[in-house]
């Protein structure tokens, strides 16, 4: 069962998958590649950072208008 709430500050994976509009196994490549940490939750329902998922929003967003 997937974790519904995630600490202040933090996204669930699937939050964070939606706020990208990325699968679950794009998910996985950019914490593979280390563009996005973990920062909380357990191995099983990882928690990101608020901040490292807008980073990534807004980069994600520049290379699209470019």
């Amino acid at each position: 069962m997937e974790q519904l709430y995630a600490r202040p500050g933090h996204l669930t994976a699937t939050q964070t998958r939606q706020a990208l509009g990325i699968s679950a196994g794009a998910l996985r490549n950019l914490v593979y590649r280390e563009q996005l940490t973990r920062s909380g939750g357990t191995e099983r329902y990882p928690e990101f950072a608020v901040a490292d998922v807008a980073a990534i929003a807004a980069k994600r967003q520049q290379r699209v208008v470019a």
